[in-house]
């Protein structure tokens, strides 16, 4: 039984997590794309910046709650989707649902989930939840599997839009990557051929290959707004400011800047550093969230510092999940809040908002 107290940081739930996954599990999990560039820069990136701490600040009662899109939630720390949960723990998803909701945050539930997601609403019934949603050239099923969503209860669809095809990941190749024996795609088991469980290769891949849209444009995505209206709809997987603007004028309530935590394309634009100009060109038009690289509290306050009204993380998540199930995923959810609390305090940020007075490029003197 792993002592999910005395595991003090991400890192550490990580090696936790690496002692009891199998290792093409481990591998899924942790990958990026080819050479893994992205994947590192994402975290390197953070290196670029810097917090200018303010004094003589009352920071004895500091503020974390706010709300994305209408929902409260206790911490700006949220749950991005990740696939697969199962792989980490036998309640999967509905314990990551569970624990997002005792932490008080927000769980986005993944199309690839491995519980179907009717199962994962029912899991933590009156915590917020969003939905992430793929554009499948099946446009009939696309539009069920919304609908499956917003009756379900899901407060949001995320719609992932820097997946026209997959990135290569060569653990999953080197490893042959498959679903064992008793898990599935619970979402999609509809759209799945009987054998795609059983070749040689990367399940995920070759579902890929076969279902999700390469074509994908703005007009799909007014498509979806419209079939899934009133429920907002986020768009994830930018880093561009113009793509940022596009997606609000077609009807985007809120922009989710991503690289798909370096799993897609290599020698991709760091998140954090894609953050300012995606802010900027939003304007204040709506909500800016980010993901990729965030394993600390203080890296949460620079991203907040730069104009991000939530930050969300995937991996840190599954981690906590490997080691402990759902003890172990609000455990990880914990650490990263208790660490922004303290970064918060230490830095002089008694709100949120104040983050923005103390982040500046590293060197800055402010």
């Amino acid at each position: 039984m792993t002592d999910l107290a005395a595991l003090l940081t991400v890192d550490e739930l990580e090696a936790a997590a690496r002692e009891r996954l199998a290792p093409a599990a481990y591998d899924y999990y942790r990958s990026g794309a080819d050479l893994e560039h992205t994947l590192r820069r994402n975290r390197d990136a953070y290196e670029g910046y810097a917090i200018a701490h303010r004094a003589f600040v009352d920071v004895s009662s500091p503020r974390l709650s706010t709300t994305v899109l209408g929902s409260a939630v206790a911490t700006p720390i949220l749950v991005a989707p990740t696939a697969y949960h199962r792989l980490a723990c036998e309640d999967g998803e509905r314990a990551t649902a569970r624990a997002a909701a005792r932490a008080g945050s927000l769980y986005v539930a993944s199309t690839l989930a491995t519980t179907r997601l009717e199962d994962v609403a029912d899991a933590a019934p009156g915590a917020p939840r969003w939905f992430q949603l793929y554009v499948h050239k099946d446009r009939d099923f696309t539009a069920r599997l919304a609908a499956r969503a917003c009756a379900a209860g899901y407060g949001a669809v995320v719609l992932t839009c820097d997946t026209p095809v997959l990135g290569r990941r060569l653990a999953d190749v080197k490893n042959r990557f498959a679903l064992p024996p008793g898990l599935t795609m619970a979402n999609l088991v509809e759209a799945l051929p009987p054998d795609l469980a059983s070749g040689d290769g990367s399940e995920l891949a070759r579902y890929v290959a076969s279902r999700l849209e390469p074509a994908l444009t703005l007009a799909d995505l007014r498509w979806i707004v419209d079939a899934v209206a009133p429920i907002p709809v986020v768009v994830k997987g930018v880093v561009r400011g113009d793509d940022a603007a596009r997606a609000l004028d077609h009807g985007a309530r809120a922009i989710w800047v991503s690289n798909h935590g370096g799993r897609q394309l290599d020698y991709g634009l760091p998140t954090v550093d894609a953050l300012s100009d995606v802010v900027a060109a939003v304007g204040g038009r709506a909500e800016v969230y980010v993901d990729g690289g965030v394993r600390s509290g203080a890296q949460a306050l620079v991203a907040l510092g730069l104009g991000a009204r939530a930050v969300f993380v995937g991996r840190p998540v599954l981690w906590g999940l490997a080691a402990g199930g759902e003890e172990g995923a609000l455990r990880a959810l914990g650490l990263l809040t208790e660490e922004l609390t303290r970064a918060m305090q230490v830095a002089g940020c008694p709100t949120l908002e104040a983050a923005r007075e103390v982040v500046c490029k590293r060197g800055c003197a402010r």
